[in-house]
């Protein structure tokens, strides 16, 4: 069996929402096609903003989250300098109830950020994706491809040419494939429209000279092609790169200039974005109390830009397009998030939580947590051996009476809390080892 599709990505997860996301992308330019702007920019332009409105109410929730967070970090900072130097576990079980019950009160989940992220990075990777290899999930660029390829699979050598193109190196496998070397017509298609797809202008050219008896279907294929990735006079099928090489061989300075725009739009857009968004508080009292953390902070909000300019020059253009509207999405929608969030009554909500926790206690009955319980549970299991042993002492052979002395002998002397977890457990300890000397 081999995909009807290949160029779909199968990969777990990213496969089946890169489909659904397929159908969407082709929906927009089957309507833009009907207007009569067929235009891949276009196309990925309206496929960003919509897919950035649907995640509109994760972002909420993310940034409520940040508020809500920078409000109880005092509190966290406060228990964690408790138990600063206390490391036993009885000691570690507590501090994490104490921070458990402030997450409680304030109506979060210490994991409510992550289940956020989680959700959106399958759907940014699977929308990558389908902007990454269009002809995969739109089926009108596809059928461009078509009459060119069906050429090339029937006139000699071409197939071969193909393959040993530079762009083709990221397709062997597909190459290497036995549908491939069997000739499955479906499967062969699919694998020169991958390449042809990754063509740079240069590359039609060169394949114009080396097959000069299909000029006409070449001729066809690039104008189509061409005009569908034509967006404000870029070709968003080549690179910045290329732009900038083509230019400067053909004294085209103009086209040099234009090509900058991308990358440039692309690190201003993020940089803007990263400025809008919420910092996390990392200070107290005034005072930095995590210059480490701040410090990697702006680093990275400072080669985000840079990084993003740099992958947008390499990359073709159209990927670049996507960063550019994804930011610009972003940041009209985190003013809006900000003028919501900044309206919301933060203290009001909190109140809201702790009422809320304070009557969820009450129906529990004061029962014990889970932690609570696990603690209570261990020291119990932990002592009832010893409990039995010191209960029926009188019984015991004198060996084992003089072991269970020893350990109670050591179990004084030592500075620990009488009761405690810690105690409970080096008594055991100290027990077993007087057993086995």
């Amino acid at each position: 069996m081999y995909p009807m599709l290949l160029t779909k990505s199968e990969t777990f997860i990213i496969g089946p929402i890169a489909s659904i996301l397929g159908y969407l992308m082709n929906a927009i330019f089957w309507v833009l096609d009907k207007i009569g702007i067929p235009n891949t920019g276009l196309s990925i332009i309206i496929f960003t903003f919509v897919i950035y409105t649907a995640l509109m109410p994760l972002t909420i929730k993310q940034q409520k989250f940040s508020k809500l967070q920078n409000k109880m970090m005092p509190e966290i900072k406060k228990i964690q300098d408790k138990y600063k130097n206390k490391k036993d576990n009885d000691s570690m079980m507590r501090q994490n109830e104490e921070i458990q019950t402030v997450y409680k009160r304030y109506g979060v989940s210490a994991t409510g950020s992550c289940v956020q992220l989680l959700i959106q990075m399958p759907i940014l990777f699977s929308l990558y994706r389908v902007i990454y290899n269009m002809p995969a999930y739109v089926t009108q660029v596809k059928d461009a491809f078509l009459p060119l390829v069906d050429k090339l699979m029937t006139t000699e050598g071409a197939i071969e040419y193909i393959q040993n193109q530079s762009v083709a190196s990221q397709f062997a496998s597909q190459f290497n494939n036995e549908n491939f070397t069997g000739g499955v017509t479906t499967y062969v298609q699919n694998t020169l429209v991958d390449v042809l797809n990754k063509f740079s202008t240069a590359d039609w050219s060169n394949l114009a000279d080396n097959f000069t008896s299909l000029s006409a279907e070449i001729g066809g294929t690039l104008t189509k092609i061409q005009e569908y990735n034509n967006f404000l006079g870029l070709n968003i099928g080549d690179s910045p790169a290329y732009m900038v090489q083509t230019g400067w061989q053909n004294g085209a300075y103009l086209m040099i200039v234009a090509a900058f725009i991308i990358p440039v739009l692309s690190a201003v857009t993020q940089w803007i974005n990263v400025k809008l968004m919420p910092q996390a508080n990392t200070s107290q009292n005034g005072k930095d109390d995590n210059s480490a953390m701040a410090s990697s902070m702006k680093t990275m909000n400072t080669m985000m830009p840079l990084m993003s300019a740099f992958f947008c020059f390499t990359l073709p253009s159209g990927m670049g397009l996507y960063w550019i509207a994804g930011s610009v999405i972003r940041s009209i929608q985190q003013v809006v998030v900000n003028k919501h969030i900044d309206k919301m009554d933060i203290d009001a909500m909190i109140q809201k939580n702790e009422e809320k926790y304070k009557e969820k206690l009450a129906k529990s009955g004061g029962k014990q947590s889970v932690s609570q319980r696990m603690m209570s549970e261990y020291s119990n299991m932990n002592t009832k051996k010893i409990v039995n042993e010191r209960a029926t002492v009188r019984e015991l052979s004198g060996d084992k009476k003089d072991a269970l002395e020893k350990s109670e002998e050591i179990y004084s002397q030592k500075k620990y809390k009488q009761g405690s977890l810690a105690a409970k457990a080096n008594m055991v300890k100290d027990f077993n080892e007087s057993r086995r000397s």
